[in-house]
C-alpha cells in the first residue's frame, strides 16, 4: 500500500513539473512560463531593432549579382579569345554593373591542369584582362576595376589532370553593400530603390489613348 501511494505521489510531481525541476501547480505560476524558453519573441526584438536601426541592415550586392547574371565564361583550350556565348555573358554582367554605381568588381582567371604552373598563371592572366577589356567596351569603367587575378590551375571546378573545358574559364566577383536604414532611405540604398523603381516604368508599347495599333504580322 506504502509503494502505491508513493508512486501515486511521484506521478503526481512528474505531472505537475514544467521539465525544469519547478513542481508548482501550473494555476500559481505566471501564464506562459512553461512554453517560453527564453527566446519567445526574439524575430520580433530583431525586426524591430532594424526598423529603428539599432541593427544593421544590409544589401548584399554581391549575392543578387551571384544570383541574377552568369559569373563564369568559358575558353577555348590554349586560348584566351572570348567566343560568342562568352560575350553575350558578358553583356549580361555590364548591364548589370552599370545599374549599380556601388558595384566595384574582381575578375579571376582559371585554367586547366594541362602545362605548367607558370604557362598557366600567365594564360589564366591573359583570360582575365580579355574579360576586362570586354567589360570596359560596354561601358565599365576600369576605375571600378579592384582587382584581377590569375589563379593558374591551382582551383579546377572538375578534379583532372587533362583537357577539361569547364576549368578553362574566368569568374567575375562584385564587392559592394548598402547598409542605410530601409526605413530612412537615404543615401546609396534610396539611389538603389530610385533607380530600380525608374526602370520598371517602361510604357505599353502600342498602345495610345482607347485605341490599341498592331505592330504588324504576317
Amino acid at each position: 500500500m506504502f509503494k502505491k501511494l508513493a508512486a501515486l505521489a511521484l506521478l503526481l510531481a512528474s505531472a505537475c513539473s514544467d521539465g525544469g525541476g519547478s513542481v508548482a501547480p501550473s494555476w500559481v505560476r505566471e501564464s506562459g512560463s512553461v512554453v517560453d524558453s527564453g527566446t519567445f519573441g526574439s524575430a520580433t526584438a530583431n525586426n524591430i531593432g532594424i526598423q529603428n536601426g539599432d541593427r544593421s541592415y544590409v544589401l548584399s550586392l554581391a549575392n543578387r549579382f551571384a544570383e541574377e547574371v552568369p559569373s563564369m565564361v568559358n575558353f577555348d583550350f590554349d586560348s584566351s579569345v572570348l567566343d560568342a556565348n562568352s560575350r553575350a555573358v558578358l553583356r549580361q554582367q555590364a548591364d548589370w554593373i552599370r545599374q549599380f554605381p556601388e558595384v566595384r568588381f574582381k575578375v579571376y582567371g582559371h585554367t586547366d591542369a594541362v602545362g605548367s604552373n607558370a604557362y598557366n598563371k600567365a594564360l589564366g592572366m591573359r583570360r582575365a584582362r580579355a574579360v576586362v577589356s570586354y567589360l570596359s567596351s560596354q561601358g565599365i569603367g576600369r576605375d571600378r576595376l579592384e582587382a584581377v587575378v590569375s589563379l593558374g590551375k591551382t582551383q579546377p571546378l572538375v578534379a583532372t589532370q587533362n583537357r577539361e573545358r569547364r576549368n578553362r574559364r574566368t569568374v567575375t566577383e562584385v564587392t559592394g553593400f548598402v547598409s542605410n536604414h530601409p526605413n530612412i532611405l537615404d543615401g546609396k540604398y534610396a539611389g538603389v530603390v530610385y533607380r530600380e523603381y525608374i526602370a520598371s516604368a517602361v510604357p505599353v508599347p502600342g498602345i495610345t489613348g482607347l485605341s490599341i495599333t498592331s505592330g504588324g504580322g504576317d
